[in-house]
């Protein structure tokens, strides 16, 4: 058996259940839009509430938790806010699509998202925010499910060709609720619009960004209210700089050549 293949299977053999129990504790937080209760907590997990207890404890005494004024509810604590910013400050990628990004936000005066797929979700990984008075909440590190929202769409209609070095599965959450003729509508057009998938009231735009070996890395993604986003204006003003802008951050990930001529877009 090669080497490589023999040290991918021996990876769940060195997982630790206790730190395992930790970060789904951590991950349960987010969920649960960033507070929760230990009983909250506790009924999510599976744990008892005396292990949720014990866990949170040390993690408020690292700083990754801390409690609310009424010392009911936990949230995330400045050292986790500290070890996510120091990570994005080492991403390469982002630093080279954030000019693209502020140009296209200027431009089109509404925010723009840089997407990538987590598994069976998709997390907003960072952002550009309009100057428009009235906005959407900001979305940066929530994760949303693929198969409701344009920018998970973009990920299950070019299944197999990006993210996770190809390894989407057709039968993933959410997959079978794109038809193969919308995951070729989506290929073709090279974008994917929803109404009310990142909330009520909220309209997305998004196209794929494609790496050096021509699959999907991230999605590029323009959100606004609805009533401003409009069909005309998302084809008048929107559509073209958005893709101009997926072409040049495709660009900065590897993509060589002609990004809407090789992509069907």
């Amino acid at each position: 058996m090669p080497k490589a293949v023999q040290l991918e299977r021996n990876k769940a053999d060195y997982a630790v259940h206790s730190v395992e129990n930790a970060l789904d504790l951590l991950d349960a937080i987010c969920d649960e839009g960033g507070e929760a209760r230990v009983t909250q907590l506790s009924q999510r997990l599976g744990m008892s509430k005396a292990s949720v207890f014990r866990l949170l404890a040390t993690f408020e005494n690292r700083g990754f938790v801390e409690r609310s004024e009424d010392s009911l509810h936990y949230r995330l604590g400045l050292s986790a806010c500290e070890m996510g910013q120091k990570i994005l400050a080492r991403m390469g990628v982002l630093r080279k699509a954030r000019p693209t990004m502020d140009r296209l936000a200027r431009q089109c005066n509404e925010s723009v998202y840089y997407v990538v797929r987590r598994n069976d979700y998709l997390l907003m990984l960072d952002m550009v925010d309009s100057a428009q008075q009235v906005k959407i909440v900001p979305l940066v590190g929530q994760r949303f499910p693929l198969a409701t929202t344009a920018a998970g769409r973009i990920f299950l209609a070019f299944d197999g060709d990006g993210g996770e070095g190809g390894r989407k599965r057709n039968d993933a959450p959410g997959a079978a609720a794109m038809t193969p003729l919308e995951r070729e509508a989506v290929r073709n057009c090279g974008f994917c619009i929803d109404e009310h998938g990142f909330g009520e009231g909220v309209t997305c735009l998004a196209v794929p960004l494609f790496n050096g070996k021509g699959q999907v890395a991230a999605a590029l993604a323009i959100l606004g209210p609805s009533y401003r986003m409009t069909g005309a204006r998302i084809d008048d003003e929107m559509l073209l700089p958005l893709r101009e802008a997926g072409g040049v951050i495709s660009a900065g990930l590897g993509c060589l050549g002609d990004y809407c001529g090789q992509h069907g877009i």
